[in-house]
Protein backbone atom coordinates (compact mmCIF):
# COMPACT_ATOMS: atom_id res chain seq x y z
CA UNK A 1 0.00 0.00 0.00
CA UNK A 2 1.36 3.70 -0.86
CA UNK A 3 0.89 5.80 1.78
CA UNK A 4 1.66 9.46 2.40
CA UNK A 5 2.06 10.20 5.98
CA UNK A 6 2.50 13.91 6.30
CA UNK A 7 -1.65 15.12 6.32
CA UNK A 8 -2.82 12.41 8.53
CA UNK A 9 -0.22 13.86 10.91
CA UNK A 10 -1.39 17.44 10.51
CA UNK A 11 -5.04 16.31 10.64
CA UNK A 12 -4.22 14.57 14.42
CA UNK A 13 -2.68 17.77 15.40
CA UNK A 14 -5.41 19.80 14.78
CA UNK A 15 -7.75 17.29 16.51
CA UNK A 16 -5.47 17.53 19.45
CA UNK A 17 -6.16 21.48 19.23
CA UNK A 18 -9.64 21.20 18.57
CA UNK A 19 -10.98 22.13 21.89
CA UNK A 20 -8.42 25.24 22.28
CA UNK A 21 -9.76 26.23 19.05
CA UNK A 22 -13.34 25.72 19.43
CA UNK A 23 -13.32 28.02 22.77
CA UNK A 24 -11.06 30.76 21.10
CA UNK A 25 -12.17 31.21 17.79
CA UNK A 26 -15.66 30.54 18.67
CA UNK A 27 -15.31 33.59 21.50
CA UNK A 28 -13.66 36.39 18.77
CA UNK A 29 -15.47 35.36 15.74
CA UNK A 30 -17.62 32.38 15.09
CA UNK A 31 -19.46 33.64 12.22
CA UNK A 32 -16.38 33.74 10.00
CA UNK A 33 -15.06 30.43 10.47
CA UNK A 34 -18.56 28.52 9.55
CA UNK A 35 -18.28 28.05 5.75
CA UNK A 36 -21.14 28.15 3.38
CA UNK A 37 -24.02 25.33 4.15
CA UNK A 38 -26.18 23.86 1.45
CA UNK A 39 -29.98 23.21 1.83
CA UNK A 40 -30.19 20.71 -1.30
CA UNK A 41 -27.48 18.04 -2.62
CA UNK A 42 -29.67 17.63 -6.37
CA UNK A 43 -29.61 21.53 -6.60
CA UNK A 44 -26.54 22.31 -5.10
CA UNK A 45 -23.96 20.57 -5.75
CA UNK A 46 -21.86 20.63 -9.03
CA UNK A 47 -22.74 18.13 -11.59
CA UNK A 48 -21.48 17.36 -15.04
CA UNK A 49 -23.17 17.45 -18.57
CA UNK A 50 -24.80 13.56 -17.43
CA UNK A 51 -25.82 14.66 -13.94
CA UNK A 52 -23.54 12.80 -12.08
CA UNK A 53 -21.32 14.69 -9.17
CA UNK A 54 -18.23 16.32 -10.63
CA UNK A 55 -16.14 15.73 -7.35
CA UNK A 56 -15.89 14.22 -4.49
CA UNK A 57 -17.51 15.96 -1.23
CA UNK A 58 -16.92 15.62 2.34
CA UNK A 59 -20.48 16.63 3.59
CA UNK A 60 -20.83 17.46 7.41
CA UNK A 61 -24.03 18.29 10.09
CA UNK A 62 -23.70 22.08 9.68
CA UNK A 63 -26.83 21.93 13.08
CA UNK A 64 -23.72 20.86 14.92
CA UNK A 65 -21.35 23.34 16.72
CA UNK A 66 -18.33 20.63 16.92
CA UNK A 67 -18.89 19.76 13.03
CA UNK A 68 -18.73 23.61 12.48
CA UNK A 69 -15.67 23.54 14.05
CA UNK A 70 -14.33 20.37 12.40
CA UNK A 71 -14.70 21.61 9.27
CA UNK A 72 -13.62 24.96 9.35
CA UNK A 73 -9.86 23.17 10.60
CA UNK A 74 -10.08 20.45 8.41
CA UNK A 75 -10.34 22.70 5.71
CA UNK A 76 -7.46 24.94 6.51
CA UNK A 77 -4.97 21.18 6.36
CA UNK A 78 -6.50 20.01 3.17
CA UNK A 79 -5.49 23.17 1.41
CA UNK A 80 -2.16 22.36 2.37
CA UNK A 81 -2.44 19.30 0.30
CA UNK A 82 -3.12 19.87 -3.62
CA UNK A 83 -4.18 16.24 -3.97
CA UNK A 84 -6.83 16.49 -1.34
CA UNK A 85 -7.58 19.96 -2.37
CA UNK A 86 -8.38 19.76 -5.80
CA UNK A 87 -10.42 16.22 -5.72
CA UNK A 88 -12.72 17.26 -2.60
CA UNK A 89 -15.41 20.01 -1.61
CA UNK A 90 -15.87 20.11 2.23
CA UNK A 91 -19.44 21.71 2.72
CA UNK A 92 -22.21 21.63 5.34
CA UNK A 93 -25.83 20.32 5.36
CA UNK A 94 -29.00 21.18 6.74
CA UNK A 95 -32.37 21.09 6.09
CA UNK A 96 -33.52 18.66 3.24
CA UNK A 97 -29.81 18.15 2.77
CA UNK A 98 -29.50 16.93 6.17
CA UNK A 99 -32.58 14.90 6.38
CA UNK A 100 -31.06 12.69 3.32
CA UNK A 101 -27.55 12.60 3.77
CA UNK A 102 -28.02 11.45 7.62
CA UNK A 103 -31.57 10.34 7.99
CA UNK A 104 -30.82 6.89 8.52
CA UNK A 105 -27.75 7.74 11.21
CA UNK A 106 -29.64 9.47 13.48
CA UNK A 107 -26.93 11.19 16.11
CA UNK A 108 -25.59 8.74 18.67
CA UNK A 109 -25.13 11.82 21.48
CA UNK A 110 -26.31 15.20 21.15
CA UNK A 111 -22.74 16.48 21.03
CA UNK A 112 -21.57 14.27 17.99
CA UNK A 113 -20.53 15.38 14.79
CA UNK A 114 -21.40 13.70 11.82
CA UNK A 115 -19.87 13.68 8.52
CA UNK A 116 -19.88 11.26 5.06
CA UNK A 117 -18.21 11.21 2.13
CA UNK A 118 -20.16 11.11 -1.38
CA UNK A 119 -18.34 9.72 -4.51
CA UNK A 120 -17.64 11.55 -7.88
CA UNK A 121 -19.84 9.92 -10.31
CA UNK A 122 -22.94 9.84 -8.34
CA UNK A 123 -26.31 10.16 -9.94
CA UNK A 124 -27.87 13.67 -8.73
CA UNK A 125 -31.58 11.90 -8.51
CA UNK A 126 -29.41 9.39 -6.17
CA UNK A 127 -26.45 11.72 -4.58
CA UNK A 128 -26.48 12.01 -0.68
CA UNK A 129 -27.57 8.22 -0.34
CA UNK A 130 -24.66 6.93 1.51
CA UNK A 131 -23.30 3.44 2.39
CA UNK A 132 -22.51 3.07 5.89
CA UNK A 133 -19.43 1.97 5.41
CA UNK A 134 -18.91 6.31 4.18
CA UNK A 135 -20.24 7.69 7.40
CA UNK A 136 -18.35 9.39 10.10
CA UNK A 137 -19.90 9.67 13.76
CA UNK A 138 -17.95 11.61 16.88
CA UNK A 139 -19.00 9.82 19.57
CA UNK A 140 -19.16 5.99 18.00
CA UNK A 141 -16.74 5.90 15.32
CA UNK A 142 -13.36 4.15 17.01
CA UNK A 143 -11.22 5.68 14.74
CA UNK A 144 -10.39 9.75 14.93
CA UNK A 145 -12.01 11.93 12.39
CA UNK A 146 -8.44 12.40 10.39
CA UNK A 147 -7.80 8.67 10.44
CA UNK A 148 -11.48 8.04 9.01
CA UNK A 149 -11.18 10.53 6.59
CA UNK A 150 -7.83 8.82 5.46
CA UNK A 151 -8.93 5.43 5.33
CA UNK A 152 -12.93 5.89 4.41
CA UNK A 153 -12.83 8.95 1.67
CA UNK A 154 -8.99 9.45 0.37
CA UNK A 155 -7.75 6.13 0.41
CA UNK A 156 -9.37 4.64 -3.01
CA UNK A 157 -8.99 0.73 -4.20
CA UNK A 158 -7.68 0.03 -7.60
CA UNK A 159 -7.72 -2.88 -9.64
CA UNK A 160 -5.14 -3.09 -12.64
CA UNK A 161 -4.50 -5.89 -15.55
CA UNK A 162 -2.31 -6.30 -18.78
CA UNK A 163 -4.10 -6.91 -22.14
CA UNK A 164 -0.45 -5.83 -23.49
CA UNK A 165 1.42 -8.54 -24.79
CA UNK A 166 1.27 -12.54 -24.01
CA UNK A 167 5.06 -12.72 -23.78
CA UNK A 168 6.14 -9.45 -22.10
CA UNK A 169 5.04 -8.17 -18.42
CA UNK A 170 4.13 -5.25 -17.73
CA UNK A 171 5.71 -3.39 -14.66
CA UNK A 172 3.69 -0.70 -13.20
CA UNK A 173 5.40 2.06 -11.33
CA UNK A 174 4.26 4.55 -8.53
CA UNK A 175 5.32 8.00 -9.21
CA UNK A 176 6.62 9.85 -6.39
CA UNK A 177 6.06 13.41 -6.00
CA UNK A 178 9.61 14.36 -6.80
CA UNK A 179 9.33 12.98 -9.83
CA UNK A 180 11.10 9.22 -9.49
CA UNK A 181 9.35 6.07 -10.12
CA UNK A 182 9.00 3.10 -7.41
CA UNK A 183 7.91 -0.65 -9.22
CA UNK A 184 5.07 -1.07 -7.52
CA UNK A 185 3.24 -4.36 -9.61
CA UNK A 186 4.47 -6.42 -12.52
CA UNK A 187 1.22 -8.00 -14.36
CA UNK A 188 1.06 -10.89 -16.21
CA UNK A 189 -1.39 -11.03 -19.36
CA UNK A 190 -5.05 -11.74 -18.77
CA UNK A 191 -7.86 -11.13 -15.98
CA UNK A 192 -6.70 -13.94 -14.34
CA UNK A 193 -3.21 -12.14 -12.77
CA UNK A 194 -5.39 -9.10 -12.20
CA UNK A 195 -4.08 -7.18 -9.00
CA UNK A 196 -6.16 -4.97 -6.27
CA UNK A 197 -4.39 -2.79 -3.84
CA UNK A 198 -5.48 0.39 -1.81
CA UNK A 199 -3.94 3.81 -3.15
CA UNK A 200 -4.99 7.67 -3.00
CA UNK A 201 -6.44 10.01 -4.57
CA UNK A 202 -4.15 12.34 -6.73
CA UNK A 203 -1.43 9.05 -6.75
CA UNK A 204 -0.15 8.35 -10.50
CA UNK A 205 1.12 5.21 -12.17
CA UNK A 206 3.05 4.41 -15.13
CA UNK A 207 3.09 1.06 -17.11
CA UNK A 208 6.01 -0.22 -19.20
CA UNK A 209 6.85 -2.93 -21.09
CA UNK A 210 8.98 -4.92 -18.64
CA UNK A 211 11.59 -6.30 -21.79
CA UNK A 212 11.70 -2.91 -24.02
CA UNK A 213 11.12 -0.35 -21.04
CA UNK A 214 8.14 1.43 -23.21
CA UNK A 215 5.72 3.38 -21.56
CA UNK A 216 2.34 1.51 -22.19
CA UNK A 217 0.18 4.12 -20.53
CA UNK A 218 0.00 5.70 -16.85
CA UNK A 219 -2.80 6.41 -14.81
CA UNK A 220 -3.75 8.82 -12.02
CA UNK A 221 -6.45 7.81 -9.43
CA UNK A 222 -9.65 9.85 -9.54
CA UNK A 223 -12.05 7.45 -7.73
CA UNK A 224 -12.40 3.44 -6.92
CA UNK A 225 -10.63 2.03 -10.73
CA UNK A 226 -10.32 -0.23 -12.75
CA UNK A 227 -7.61 0.01 -14.97
CA UNK A 228 -6.69 -2.35 -18.20
CA UNK A 229 -3.61 -1.41 -20.51
CA UNK A 230 -3.67 -3.17 -24.08
CA UNK A 231 -7.40 -4.25 -25.61
CA UNK A 232 -8.84 -8.02 -24.85
CA UNK A 233 -8.88 -10.23 -27.95
CA UNK A 234 -12.06 -11.87 -29.32
CA UNK A 235 -12.25 -15.04 -27.70
CA UNK A 236 -9.68 -17.72 -29.21
CA UNK A 237 -12.48 -20.59 -29.84
CA UNK A 238 -14.19 -18.33 -32.09
CA UNK A 239 -13.83 -20.09 -35.30
CA UNK A 240 -16.16 -20.50 -38.35
CA UNK A 241 -16.15 -24.18 -38.57
CA UNK A 242 -17.32 -24.46 -35.39
CA UNK A 243 -20.89 -26.08 -35.57
CA UNK A 244 -22.88 -23.83 -32.59
CA UNK A 245 -25.87 -25.09 -33.02
CA UNK A 246 -25.40 -28.48 -32.18
CA UNK A 247 -23.30 -27.27 -29.27
CA UNK A 248 -26.67 -25.12 -28.28
CA UNK A 249 -28.87 -27.87 -28.34
CA UNK A 250 -27.15 -29.85 -26.52
CA UNK A 251 -26.08 -27.93 -24.07
CA UNK A 252 -30.37 -27.01 -23.41
CA UNK A 253 -30.72 -30.58 -23.42
CA UNK A 254 -28.22 -30.92 -20.49
CA UNK A 255 -29.33 -27.68 -18.91
CA UNK A 256 -33.10 -29.46 -18.57
CA UNK A 257 -31.57 -32.43 -17.05
CA UNK A 258 -30.06 -30.50 -14.74
CA UNK A 259 -32.68 -28.14 -13.84
CA UNK A 260 -34.78 -31.26 -13.39
CA UNK A 261 -32.35 -32.77 -10.65
CA UNK A 262 -33.51 -30.69 -7.90
CA UNK A 263 -37.02 -30.71 -5.66
CA UNK A 264 -35.53 -27.95 -3.47
CA UNK A 265 -37.50 -24.60 -3.47
CA UNK A 266 -37.72 -21.45 -1.72
CA UNK A 267 -40.71 -19.56 -2.74
CA UNK A 268 -43.79 -19.73 -4.82
CA UNK A 269 -42.68 -19.12 -8.06
CA UNK A 270 -39.13 -19.52 -8.09
CA UNK A 271 -38.61 -15.76 -8.50
CA UNK A 272 -39.23 -12.18 -7.35
CA UNK A 273 -39.08 -8.30 -8.70
CA UNK A 274 -37.81 -5.94 -6.49
CA UNK A 275 -35.51 -2.65 -5.88
CA UNK A 276 -32.19 -1.54 -4.56
CA UNK A 277 -31.65 0.21 -1.67
CA UNK A 278 -31.10 3.80 -2.63
CA UNK A 279 -27.47 3.97 -1.01
CA UNK A 280 -26.32 0.93 -2.49
CA UNK A 281 -27.48 1.81 -6.35
CA UNK A 282 -25.86 5.16 -5.94
CA UNK A 283 -22.80 3.59 -5.01
CA UNK A 284 -22.40 0.57 -7.99
CA UNK A 285 -23.83 3.31 -10.20
CA UNK A 286 -21.05 5.55 -9.87
CA UNK A 287 -18.67 2.67 -9.86
CA UNK A 288 -19.80 2.04 -13.59
CA UNK A 289 -20.30 5.60 -14.70
CA UNK A 290 -16.45 6.00 -13.43
CA UNK A 291 -15.22 3.32 -14.97
CA UNK A 292 -17.66 2.99 -17.97
CA UNK A 293 -14.94 2.88 -20.51
CA UNK A 294 -12.32 0.78 -18.78
CA UNK A 295 -14.92 -2.16 -19.90
CA UNK A 296 -12.63 -5.04 -21.75
CA UNK A 297 -14.02 -7.95 -23.85
CA UNK A 298 -14.77 -10.54 -21.06
CA UNK A 299 -12.95 -13.82 -21.29
CA UNK A 300 -15.29 -16.95 -22.81
CA UNK A 301 -12.62 -19.28 -23.45
CA UNK A 302 -14.02 -22.96 -22.85
CA UNK A 303 -16.82 -21.11 -20.52
CA UNK A 304 -19.80 -23.05 -23.40
CA UNK A 305 -22.06 -20.68 -25.24
CA UNK A 306 -24.46 -19.41 -22.86
CA UNK A 307 -23.76 -15.97 -24.18
CA UNK A 308 -23.72 -15.64 -27.88
CA UNK A 309 -19.93 -14.22 -27.63
CA UNK A 310 -19.14 -15.52 -31.26
CA UNK A 311 -21.83 -12.91 -32.81
CA UNK A 312 -21.84 -9.95 -30.99
CA UNK A 313 -18.86 -8.80 -27.70
CA UNK A 314 -19.15 -9.38 -23.90
CA UNK A 315 -17.94 -6.88 -22.21
CA UNK A 316 -17.12 -6.75 -18.13
CA UNK A 317 -15.30 -4.41 -15.63
CA UNK A 318 -14.15 -5.93 -12.56
CA UNK A 319 -15.60 -4.90 -8.92
CA UNK A 320 -12.57 -4.44 -6.74
CA UNK A 321 -12.66 -7.15 -4.10
CA UNK A 322 -13.40 -5.02 -0.74
CA UNK A 323 -15.88 -3.22 -2.46
CA UNK A 324 -17.38 -6.53 -3.77
CA UNK A 325 -17.62 -8.36 -0.51
CA UNK A 326 -19.27 -5.07 0.85
CA UNK A 327 -22.09 -5.20 -1.68
CA UNK A 328 -22.37 -8.96 -1.13
CA UNK A 329 -22.91 -8.35 2.16
CA UNK A 330 -25.73 -6.03 2.10
CA UNK A 331 -27.39 -7.75 -0.37
CA UNK A 332 -27.20 -10.96 1.52
CA UNK A 333 -30.15 -9.22 4.08
CA UNK A 334 -32.44 -8.70 1.14
CA UNK A 335 -31.61 -12.26 -0.33
CA UNK A 336 -32.02 -13.87 3.53
CA UNK A 337 -35.39 -11.93 3.54
CA UNK A 338 -36.79 -13.04 0.23
CA UNK A 339 -35.63 -16.76 0.61
CA UNK A 340 -36.55 -17.49 4.39
CA UNK A 341 -33.55 -19.01 6.18
CA UNK A 342 -30.09 -17.34 6.78
CA UNK A 343 -27.38 -17.78 3.26
CA UNK A 344 -24.16 -17.39 3.18
CA UNK A 345 -22.19 -15.43 0.28
CA UNK A 346 -20.26 -17.57 -2.31
CA UNK A 347 -19.95 -15.96 -5.57
CA UNK A 348 -20.48 -12.23 -6.88
CA UNK A 349 -20.15 -11.84 -11.05
CA UNK A 350 -19.70 -8.36 -13.00
CA UNK A 351 -19.85 -5.94 -14.01
CA UNK A 352 -21.45 -7.98 -17.36
CA UNK A 353 -21.68 -5.43 -20.07
CA UNK A 354 -24.22 -6.94 -22.88
CA UNK A 355 -24.32 -5.18 -26.40
CA UNK A 356 -26.64 -4.62 -29.46
CA UNK A 357 -27.53 -8.46 -30.48
CA UNK A 358 -26.48 -10.37 -27.18
CA UNK A 359 -28.66 -13.21 -26.25
CA UNK A 360 -28.33 -15.57 -22.80
CA UNK A 361 -29.01 -18.85 -23.74
CA UNK A 362 -31.80 -20.43 -21.04
CA UNK A 363 -29.41 -22.48 -18.43
CA UNK A 364 -29.58 -23.24 -14.77
CA UNK A 365 -26.68 -22.21 -11.98
CA UNK A 366 -23.75 -24.07 -10.15
CA UNK A 367 -25.83 -26.49 -8.27
CA UNK A 368 -23.39 -26.63 -4.70
CA UNK A 369 -22.98 -22.29 -4.96
CA UNK A 370 -25.88 -21.03 -6.77
CA UNK A 371 -29.32 -21.72 -4.50
CA UNK A 372 -31.11 -17.98 -4.30
CA UNK A 373 -29.57 -15.58 -6.26
CA UNK A 374 -29.79 -11.88 -7.75
CA UNK A 375 -29.93 -10.09 -11.12
CA UNK A 376 -28.95 -6.50 -10.71
CA UNK A 377 -29.15 -3.97 -13.30
CA UNK A 378 -27.08 -1.38 -12.64
CA UNK A 379 -27.52 0.39 -16.00
CA UNK A 380 -28.87 0.30 -19.65
CA UNK A 381 -29.38 2.61 -22.80
CA UNK A 382 -30.47 3.27 -26.55
CA UNK A 383 -32.66 -0.21 -26.39
CA UNK A 384 -35.63 0.34 -28.97
CA UNK A 385 -37.29 -2.14 -26.86
CA UNK A 386 -37.24 -4.09 -23.83
CA UNK A 387 -34.97 -6.59 -23.04
CA UNK A 388 -36.52 -9.21 -20.24
CA UNK A 389 -35.35 -11.30 -18.11
CA UNK A 390 -37.01 -15.10 -18.85
CA UNK A 391 -37.58 -16.68 -15.81
CA UNK A 392 -39.49 -20.26 -15.98
CA UNK A 393 -41.30 -21.20 -12.47
CA UNK A 394 -41.93 -24.55 -10.74
CA UNK A 395 -44.15 -25.62 -13.47
CA UNK A 396 -42.18 -24.14 -16.12
CA UNK A 397 -44.02 -21.22 -16.98
CA UNK A 398 -42.45 -18.83 -18.76
CA UNK A 399 -42.40 -15.45 -17.07
CA UNK A 400 -40.89 -12.14 -18.67
CA UNK A 401 -39.38 -9.42 -16.48
CA UNK A 402 -38.36 -6.40 -17.64
CA UNK A 403 -35.99 -4.21 -15.72
CA UNK A 404 -34.90 -0.68 -14.62
CA UNK A 405 -31.98 0.49 -13.41
CA UNK A 406 -31.89 0.03 -9.92
CA UNK A 407 -34.00 -3.22 -10.20
CA UNK A 408 -33.13 -6.55 -8.89
CA UNK A 409 -34.87 -10.06 -9.37
CA UNK A 410 -34.47 -12.43 -6.74
CA UNK A 411 -34.44 -15.84 -8.39
CA UNK A 412 -33.85 -19.80 -7.52
CA UNK A 413 -31.11 -20.10 -9.98
CA UNK A 414 -30.06 -23.61 -9.83
CA UNK A 415 -33.50 -25.04 -10.18
CA UNK A 416 -35.28 -22.21 -12.03
CA UNK A 417 -34.39 -22.23 -15.74
CA UNK A 418 -33.40 -18.46 -16.80
CA UNK A 419 -32.23 -16.98 -19.82
CA UNK A 420 -32.46 -13.41 -22.17
CA UNK A 421 -33.24 -15.80 -25.59
CA UNK A 422 -34.42 -12.25 -27.97
CA UNK A 423 -31.67 -10.53 -29.39
CA UNK A 424 -31.22 -7.05 -27.65
CA UNK A 425 -32.15 -4.35 -30.15
CA UNK A 426 -31.27 -0.61 -30.61
CA UNK A 427 -27.64 0.53 -32.06
CA UNK A 428 -25.33 0.99 -29.32
CA UNK A 429 -27.40 -0.82 -27.11
CA UNK A 430 -25.66 -1.43 -23.77
CA UNK A 431 -27.30 -3.70 -20.78
CA UNK A 432 -24.94 -3.74 -17.21
CA UNK A 433 -25.95 -6.52 -14.92
CA UNK A 434 -24.26 -7.71 -11.35
CA UNK A 435 -24.86 -11.24 -10.42
CA UNK A 436 -24.45 -12.26 -6.66
CA UNK A 437 -25.06 -15.61 -5.33
CA UNK A 438 -25.78 -17.56 -1.95
CA UNK A 439 -26.79 -21.06 -0.49
CA UNK A 440 -28.43 -22.10 3.16
CA UNK A 441 -25.36 -20.95 5.65
CA UNK A 442 -22.87 -24.21 5.87
CA UNK A 443 -24.51 -26.60 3.41
CA UNK A 444 -23.13 -27.03 -0.08
CA UNK A 445 -25.21 -30.05 -0.81
CA UNK A 446 -28.72 -27.77 0.31
CA UNK A 447 -29.99 -29.00 -2.53
CA UNK A 448 -30.10 -32.74 -2.00
CA UNK A 449 -32.68 -32.00 0.57
CA UNK A 450 -36.49 -31.83 1.09
CA UNK A 451 -38.19 -28.70 1.94
CA UNK A 452 -37.78 -27.61 5.47
CA UNK A 453 -40.95 -27.10 7.20
CA UNK A 454 -42.50 -23.52 6.45
CA UNK A 455 -41.34 -23.70 3.21
CA UNK A 456 -44.24 -21.70 0.77
CA UNK A 457 -45.72 -24.16 -1.41
CA UNK A 458 -44.37 -24.23 -4.94
CA UNK A 459 -47.21 -22.52 -7.26
CA UNK A 460 -47.79 -25.91 -9.84
CA UNK A 461 -51.49 -26.00 -10.76
CA UNK A 462 -52.66 -29.26 -12.60
CA UNK A 463 -53.55 -26.84 -16.14
CA UNK A 464 -51.53 -25.91 -18.58
CA UNK A 465 -50.85 -22.24 -18.61
CA UNK A 466 -52.71 -21.27 -22.34
CA UNK A 467 -56.02 -23.06 -20.29
CA UNK A 468 -55.08 -21.01 -17.33
CA UNK A 469 -54.18 -17.64 -18.45
CA UNK A 470 -54.85 -15.88 -21.62
CA UNK A 471 -54.02 -12.40 -23.75
CA UNK A 472 -55.99 -9.53 -23.27
CA UNK A 473 -56.19 -5.68 -24.40
CA UNK A 474 -54.75 -3.74 -21.76
CA UNK A 475 -54.59 -0.17 -23.00
CA UNK A 476 -53.25 1.93 -25.89
CA UNK A 477 -50.19 1.64 -27.33
CA UNK A 478 -50.78 5.44 -28.07
CA UNK A 479 -51.76 8.18 -31.01
CA UNK A 480 -50.42 9.19 -34.24
CA UNK A 481 -50.52 12.46 -35.40
CA UNK A 482 -53.97 12.87 -36.60
CA UNK A 483 -55.08 11.34 -33.11
CA UNK A 484 -55.74 7.59 -34.17
CA UNK A 485 -54.68 4.69 -31.99
CA UNK A 486 -51.79 2.75 -33.20
CA UNK A 487 -52.51 -0.24 -31.23
CA UNK A 488 -53.26 -1.88 -28.12
CA UNK A 489 -50.94 -3.21 -25.52
CA UNK A 490 -51.28 -7.59 -25.04
CA UNK A 491 -51.48 -8.58 -21.73
CA UNK A 492 -52.09 -11.43 -19.49
CA UNK A 493 -55.17 -12.14 -17.09
CA UNK A 494 -54.53 -15.76 -15.57
CA UNK A 495 -57.49 -17.28 -13.36
CA UNK A 496 -54.83 -17.90 -10.28
CA UNK A 497 -53.49 -14.67 -9.17
CA UNK A 498 -50.74 -16.78 -7.41
CA UNK A 499 -48.84 -16.44 -11.15
CA UNK A 500 -48.30 -12.73 -10.62
CA UNK A 501 -48.14 -10.28 -13.51
CA UNK A 502 -45.24 -11.29 -15.40
CA UNK A 503 -46.65 -14.48 -17.39
CA UNK A 504 -45.25 -14.42 -21.07
CA UNK A 505 -47.64 -13.20 -23.38
CA UNK A 506 -46.46 -15.99 -25.46
CA UNK A 507 -48.12 -18.52 -22.71
CA UNK A 508 -44.99 -20.64 -23.05
CA UNK A 509 -44.43 -23.54 -20.93
CA UNK A 510 -41.77 -26.31 -21.33
CA UNK A 511 -42.20 -29.75 -21.57
CA UNK A 512 -38.81 -31.19 -22.27
CA UNK A 513 -35.36 -29.70 -23.74
CA UNK A 514 -37.23 -29.92 -27.49
CA UNK A 515 -39.59 -27.31 -26.46
CA UNK A 516 -36.50 -24.89 -24.94
CA UNK A 517 -34.67 -25.88 -28.24
CA UNK A 518 -37.85 -24.34 -30.46
CA UNK A 519 -37.92 -21.54 -28.08
CA UNK A 520 -34.52 -20.55 -28.76
CA UNK A 521 -35.00 -21.01 -32.82
CA UNK A 522 -38.35 -18.75 -32.54
CA UNK A 523 -36.51 -15.79 -30.67
CA UNK A 524 -33.65 -15.74 -33.14
CA UNK A 525 -32.84 -13.29 -35.81
CA UNK A 526 -34.30 -13.99 -39.14
CA UNK A 527 -37.48 -15.91 -37.77
CA UNK A 528 -40.74 -15.54 -39.71
CA UNK A 529 -43.29 -17.53 -37.71
CA UNK A 530 -45.09 -16.34 -34.84
CA UNK A 531 -43.77 -16.95 -31.24
CA UNK A 532 -44.84 -20.02 -29.47
CA UNK A 533 -47.83 -20.03 -27.56
CA UNK A 534 -47.82 -22.64 -25.12
CA UNK A 535 -46.18 -25.67 -25.30
CA UNK A 536 -44.51 -27.18 -28.69
CA UNK A 537 -43.39 -31.06 -28.18
CA UNK A 538 -45.37 -33.22 -26.75
CA UNK A 539 -42.43 -35.71 -26.00
CA UNK A 540 -41.32 -35.25 -22.14
CA UNK A 541 -37.94 -36.30 -21.79
CA UNK A 542 -37.45 -35.91 -17.56
CA UNK A 543 -34.46 -37.88 -17.62
CA UNK A 544 -31.28 -37.53 -19.65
Amino acid sequence: MIRVHVAPFLWRLVFLLSPWLASNAFAEDTTSRIPLTIQSVSSDLAYDEHNRLAQHHLLYDATSESCQVMASNFRQVINKEKDVADRFRVEGVEGHALDRVFGPYPKSSESSCRAACVERGTERAYAGFVMPNAVYDSQSTRDTFSTWFDQRCRQIEVCILSYHSKENALDVYWKRYDGTLSLHKSLQYGERYTQCFHSFLGHHFVAKDAVTGEIVGDLTVEYITVKAWGEAPPSSTRQENHDFVKEIEDTLKYEWSRHKRISRTFSPLGFKKGRLPLDVFASIGAFYYNNAKSVVREEWDNKGVFVNWWETDVMFVQIPWNLKMIYQERLKTMVEEWAGEPVEQTVMYGLRMYTEGARLLTHVDRHSTHAVSLIVNVAQGNLTEPWPVEVQDHANRMHEVIMEPGDVVYYESAKCLHARNRPMRGPNAYYVNLFTHYRPVGDPEWFKKPNPEGTPEPVLGDLPVTEECKLVRKGLTGTGPDGHSLGYVEGVECDNPRLGPYISPTLFQANGPEDMIEWWRSTGEGYEGPLLAGSTSSTSSDEL
